[in-house]
Order: C-alpha cells, then sequence, then structure tokens
C-alpha cells in the first residue's frame, strides 16, 4: 500500500495562510462596491422594497443564511426587514426546473415577485451560473438593482450587474468564505444604517 505524503499541519498552515492573503485582498479592493451594495440595500429597505438573495449549492446556502439574519435578527432583537432567499421552496424548485429548465429557476420567481426598487442579489463563485444570470436580466427588465457577488475574472456577471462584488481570488473555498463574510458585513451595516442597532 502506497502511504500518502499528505502533511495535514502543512496543508493546515497553508490554507490559513491563502485564507489570510484573500481577506486582506477583498479588504483593500472592495470597500467601495461594498459601500454601494449597503447603499442601494439601505434604500430599498426604506421604501418598502426587500431583497432577494439566490445561488447554487453553497451559494444557495448563503443565500438563505443571509436572508434569514435580516428576517429574524443579526445583531440584536429588532424589526424584521424584508428578505427573501429563492432557493428554499422546493416545489416551486422542482417545478420551474421540470416545466421550463433549471436556466429559470430564479427568474421565474423575480418575475412573480419583484417589483421595481428591489434588490436582486446572486451569488456565483464562477459568475457563470446561467440561472444567475437569466435572473439578473429579468431583474433589470423589472427594475431591480443587481448585486453580484463573484470570484476570479467575475464570468459574465459584470455584464449584468449594476453592483459587483468579485473576490479577488480563484479557489471557490476563499471567494465563498468571503462571501459570507462580507454578507454578514452587509447585515450589520444594514442594521447600523437603519437606526436600529447602536
Amino acid at each position: 500500500m502506497t502511504q500518502s505524503s499528505f502533511n495535514l499541519h502543512t496543508f493546515y498552515s497553508a490554507e490559513g495562510e491563502e485564507h489570510l492573503h484573500v481577506a486582506k485582498a477583498t479588504f483593500e479592493q472592495l470597500r467601495d462596491p461594498f459601500a454601494q451594495w449597503v447603499d442601494a440595500s439601505v434604500h430599498a429597505l426604506k421604501n418598502g422594497k426587500k431583497l432577494l438573495f439566490f445561488g447554487n449549492g453553497g451559494s444557495a446556502a448563503d443565500a438563505q443564511h443571509l436572508a434569514t439574519e435580516l428576517t429574524v435578527r443579526y445583531i440584536k432583537d429588532r424589526r424584521a426587514l424584508a428578505a427573501i432567499a429563492l432557493t428554499t421552496d422546493s416545489s416551486t424548485l422542482t417545478a420551474i426546473g421540470n416545466d421550463f429548465g433549471f436556466e429559470y429557476l430564479f427568474s421565474r420567481q423575480i418575475e412573480a415577485l419583484g417589483q421595481e426598487g428591489d434588490v436582486a442579489i446572486g451569488i456565483s463563485t464562477s459568475g457563470k451560473s446561467p440561472n444567475v444570470l437569466k435572473a439578473f436580466e429579468t431583474a433589470r427588465s423589472k427594475g431591480l438593482t443587481t448585486v453580484g457577488l463573484t470570484g476570479g475574472t467575475g464570468g459574465l456577471l459584470p455584464q449584468y450587474a449594476d453592483i459587483l462584488i468579485k473576490v479577488p481570488s480563484a479557489t471557490t473555498s476563499r471567494i465563498q468564505e468571503m462571501h459570507i463574510t462580507l454578507g454578514q458585513m452587509l447585515c450589520g451595516a444594514i442594521e447600523h444604517s437603519l437606526g436600529l442597532v447602536t
């Protein structure tokens, strides 16, 4: 039997170093787009509009996580904020996938639920997810602001996103780590900006 050359301590250190490197670059480069994301979200919520989160796989989990932080609480108890994850209704998702195709998974829901002034927040580490891009097409046609969370080159998202949060890394796990970090920062910034916490 061949003995593995895997060294857990080396792996541990390398992962930590890469995470810290990407985090540092992210915070250096994304201050302005993050501020735009916060401003757009606060403006929508102040005007009775909502935030719509969506993505696939791990990004679907992030969408649900962030919508929950807003509708329930983040820092402390306060009034509920209007946020929906378009990744949670299994009947809707399977019906759309079966009847229209996977590409329409989120766009069909935005067609039904999206209103002018809402913010559509699509998460795609590659920036190439067809259902996220299709959702942004529909969102723009209805007057929603589109926010794209991605990484690497951004794929096709720069063409579709009004605000682009592009993590400076090509490693999916590092991109996802920054997405949830920035997403939780968004929740905190929204609460403070709306005067819900002190």
